[in-house]
């Protein structure tokens, strides 16, 4: 936030930047820790909420009963944001300054203030997200854990036209065809390299934003630095 808004700089060469810094930098001080030698410790995980009403469910039981305590909040945080930003005056705000920074500093309200709020607010979104693989997925940590999800939701947010509550119906679809392509290594992990299995997902997330990139509604002022006074 400190570099692209009130620095003005490139969002692309600054995100691009501070993706190579933080994987680097992660791989780095992994391996500094844990040596080539080592094994990577084991984390103890979430545990997954199952109630009694719920395990007796069918079907949806055996869904959402595997399902930890950052599963459950995000479902219903992302309705939420959906909500705050389509019916609220933070949300419109937001909205405005996306769409024209200086139209919604004619109106009182301080773009600046706004994307350093918005930025910071993603950011530990994103964080959340990244310890959810830590803390619920793997059980462990790796430098390449990520495997480039973090560029999927990039993808997503298109696929969805910054909407949140499309862009859950989204992750869902990603998750449906990243638990397909496990199903896949384990009947035909033997006959086939799992490695192709394991492009369905990407493969398909590519598809969906080749199809809605065409009717996505992008922000005006997306990826455009702003500077009080300049048109």
């Amino acid at each position: 936030a400190a570099l692209t808004v009130p620095l003005g700089l490139s969002q692309h060469v600054v995100g691009l930047g501070i993706t190579l810094f933080a994987s680097s930098l992660s791989y780095f001080l992994f391996r500094l820790l844990v040596p080539l030698s080592s094994t990577p410790p084991s984390i103890t995980p979430f545990q997954p909420l199952n109630p009694s009403w719920l395990a007796e469910t069918p079907f949806i039981g055996q869904v959402l009963g595997t399902q930890t305590a950052l599963t459950w909040i995000a479902i219903p945080l992302a309705l939420l944001l959906g909500y705050v930003l389509f019916r609220t005056p933070l949300g419109l705000a937001i909205r405005m300054t996306g769409e024209n920074p200086h139209a919604a500093e004619a109106q009182g309200i301080n773009p600046i203030r706004v994307r350093i709020f918005t930025i910071m607010f993603g950011s530990a979104l994103m964080a959340v997200g990244g310890a959810f693989l830590t803390l619920s997925a793997f059980n462990s940590f790796f430098p390449t854990m990520m495997q480039g999800r973090g560029w999927v939701c990039i993808a997503l947010v298109v696929f969805a036209s910054w909407k949140p509550a499309r862009a859950l119906v989204g992750a869902l679809l990603f998750a449906l065809f990243d638990a397909f392509q496990l199903r896949l290594q384990t009947v035909y992990g033997k006959a086939v390299p799992y490695q192709l299995f394991l492009m369905i997902p990407y493969i398909m997330s590519i598809v969906a934003l080749i199809v809605m990139a065409r009717r996505a509604r992008v922000p005006q002022a997306l990826m455009q630095p702003y500077r009080r006074g300049e048109r």
